[in-house]
């Protein structure tokens, strides 16, 4: 069963725009096709449209955040981070401001949009940011938790959505505490740690390596910074060996922090599920997950391969 991105995000604003009368929305003349209108519609006071400018749009939400309010700028997320990435750095990172940017459109599931569109670099460049709380939710039901978790927490914070439909992880809502990741499946063969859409694939694996007597623990890291290093300490030491997986590049991402991590604290084989340091392409978000190994079957055979590393 799949659920939309954008049909949860336009359901969690309405909700939480009640629970929170300080939330104001802020966005670059994207409403339509972030579907959110609806809260136009409900908070026309609180909802501003800046047009086609995303560096007025951090402007604009940093000014709203001096005063109080808790803005959540709102775009694709090439154009929530990529384009604007001096405003947040300068306006919303350095002086800690109480802003949430929240991002659809991440990774290349995007598909039919293009490279152009396709944001496979915006975890890496949050990460480097001082201040900022990095958020990926796996599907529609952590959407809505990611989002009040965000809104609750006070400072800056990136939260990555994807564009459409995923598969479904969570069938109700689970409590989405900032700095704990979730275990999802248990095992001491090894481990498997995604983040955002692929955490069904690396579910999906796991139920695969079950099938030839392979035990494997996973976790979807649904917040890389500040990263759950408890639960990747125990995860090294406990299975030996580690898989990353995520919809985005392999420099800087989920698999370059869990790199990071385990090379000062406890050095153990890890394996990359990611793309290559190249662009991507247009196609359907299937196909392209296809041409670039973002597939079950590459997260099965990164598995195999990390246990063999793990016995030199």
């Amino acid at each position: 069963m799949k659920r939309s991105f954008r049909d949860a995000l336009r359901e969690s604003l309405l909700i939480l725009g009640q629970e929170y009368p300080a939330m104001v929305v802020v966005t670059p003349d994207l409403a339509k096709s972030l579907r959110i209108t609806d809260f136009k519609q409900t908070f026309p006071d609180r909802f501003i449209t800046v047009g086609v400018s995303e560096a007025d749009m951090i402007g604009v939400a940093a000014g709203l955040a001096t005063t109080g309010l808790i803005p959540v700028a709102a775009a694709f997320a090439m154009f929530a981070v990529e384009k604007p990435f001096e405003q947040i750095r300068n306006a919303i990172a350095y002086p800690n401001l109480n802003v949430k940017i929240v991002a659809t459109h991440g990774g290349i599931g995007v598909g039919p949009d293009g490279a152009t569109h396709q944001a496979i670099e915006d975890l890496a460049i949050m990460r480097t940011l001082p201040n900022f709380t990095v958020l990926v939710a796996a599907d529609a039901c952590e959407t809505k938790t990611a989002l009040k978790a965000a809104l609750e927490h006070k400072g800056p914070v990136y939260l990555r959505l994807g564009r459409d439909e995923a598969e479904v992880v969570y069938r109700e809502e689970k409590a989405f505490i900032i700095g704990q990741a979730d275990l999802l499946t248990n095992g001491n063969d090894v481990s498997i740690v995604a983040c955002g859409t692929m955490v069904a694939k690396a579910l999906q694996a796991a139920e695969e390596l079950r099938k030839v007597n392979l035990k494997a623990r996973v976790i979807n890291m649904h917040c890389l910074k500040p990263l759950d290093e408890a639960i990747l300490l125990q995860a090294a030491e406990e299975t030996g060996c580690l898989v990353t997986v995520e919809d985005h590049t392999r420099i800087g991402g989920l698999g370059g922090a869990v790199a990071e991590l385990l090379v000062r604290k406890c050095p153990v084989p890890v394996e990359q599920v990611a793309l290559d340091d190249q662009f991507g392409e247009s196609g359907e978000a299937e196909d392209l997950f296809q041409k670039y190994g973002l597939t079950v079957s590459r997260i099965v055979s990164a598995a195999q391969k990390v246990m063999l590393r793990k016995s030199m």
